[in-house]
């Protein structure tokens, strides 16, 4: 149960979500449900179906799509996801900062995450806890992914800068390694990028691209390796460079990858400026700003629910709200309205897609609501969502 001694420590409006979501998640031992999650299903894996490309799709987007939740049916476990409990570490060290006792948790949750690592790795590496079928390749279950990668260590190096663990450095040193080593490949001039979802995939992603340069400048600050800082900048200039004159990007380079979404905006943009803030450039500051220009009017309707995609406002879905949060906080500098723009994103979700049962859901349609109380997409997100904001409120304090 939370500790009644944050209740003088939080703004109003975050106190009592903000409690509820962590005894919510705690109860449930920071297990449950994914949107991806389809093919843990025991009873599929025992049919035919599981064996072919077109049906694991159809499944896994069928499941996710339903607003019933049939997992408990379909023998589907809930489980503990290592980019939920990154999600819940990096939270927990924004409360630890600002005098929250949660730092009993941070123990906790760097545990498990040494834990998880992907099986047979020469690298520490995280991957999803489940199955998950692209629309080449099927990505074994813990099989490690760049993105999943990145924000483990990315809330491990937040742990380190808050507590000095040794540990933590290590373990996201190790990750840096992995990406720099066996993610990066070059196509003569003509791209160049990390490997996103596996080593072997060699299309330009752009979230991951900027993603990996964010975290190995990250990493290049703490240890001063320059091998880390050249395959950054590298790789971050081609990505920078094929953004849109509109300032948007599209997900990657591929003909179906073209679309352009809030919360893969958002990563773009923050990676961005944790490239800019790591190394002490400015080169990146133009993306940054014409990104944001085209993310603040694009992605928000006037009531402040985030649009899923630049075009068309439905699914309104938890984790843009969440990744907008953190968007609008991360770049207040680029306009003084950005907290209060935050807060208005987070006063509509509490008014449309919070239970008071602790937990939020999942996408908002015209005509019904999608309940479905998803641990990673949606509680992990809004936890550090709400965190931030909260870290915002204690600097402004300061």
């Amino acid at each position: 149960m939370h500790d009644d001694s944050r209740q003088d420590d939080l703004p109003g409006a975050l106190r009592g979500p903000l409690n509820a979501l962590i005894d919510y998640c705690q109860q449930n031992n920071w297990s449950g449900f994914d949107p991806y999650d389809g093919l843990n299903s025991r009873i599929y894996q025992a049919t035919p179906f599981m064996k072919s490309k077109v049906c694991r799709i159809a499944f896994m987007q069928v499941l996710k799509r339903l607003p019933v939740n049939l997992r408990p049916v379909l023998l589907v476990p809930r489980q503990q996801n290592p980019k939920a409990l990154a999600l819940f570490l990096a939270a927990f060290v924004k409360l630890a900062k600002i005098g929250l006792p949660e730092v009993r948790l941070l123990s906790e949750m760097t545990a498990l995450l040494a834990e998880m690592q992907s099986p047979d790795d020469r690298y520490c590496t995280w991957g999803y806890s489940f199955p998950w079928q692209t629309r080449g390749d099927l990505v074994p279950r813990g099989a490690a992914n760049l993105v999943c990668t990145v924000f483990v260590s990315n809330a491990l190096l937040d742990a380190y800068e808050y507590n000095g663990e040794p540990q933590c450095l290590a373990m996201a040193a190790s990750a840096a390694d992995y990406i720099l080593n066996d993610l990066f490949w070059a196509d003569g001039n003509s791209s160049i990028g990390f490997s996103y979802p596996l080593p072997e995939m060699r299309v330009p992603i752009h979230n991951a691209n900027f993603l990996g340069s964010a975290l190995l400048c990250r990493m290049s600050k703490h240890t001063g390796e320059k091998k880390y800082l050249d395959t950054a900048l590298k790789v971050a200039r081609y990505s920078a460079a094929m953004q849109r004159p509109d300032g948007s990007w599209g997900y990657g380079e591929l003909p179906v990858q073209g679309w352009v979404d809030n919360f893969h905006t958002g990563f773009n943009l923050c990676a961005l400026r944790m490239i800019c803030n790591c190394t002490g450039t400015e080169e990146f500051a133009p993306h940054v700003k014409r990104g944001f220009e085209f993310y603040r009017e694009h992605f928000f309707t006037e009531e402040g629910a985030p649009r899923y995609f630049h075009n068309r406002t439905y699914p309104i879905d938890i984790h843009s709200v969440a990744q907008s949060i953190i968007t609008m906080v991360e770049l207040q500098d680029l306009d003084s309205d950005n907290v209060e723009r935050a807060f208005k994103i987070y006063r509509w979700a509490i008014e449309n897609m919070w239970d008071e049962r602790g937990y939020f859901y999942y996408q908002v349609f015209p005509m019904f609501t999608n309940k479905i109380p998803y641990m990673r997409w949606s509680q992990a997100w809004m936890l550090l969502a709400i965190c931030t904001l909260a870290e915002s409120r204690s600097e402004k304090r300061c």
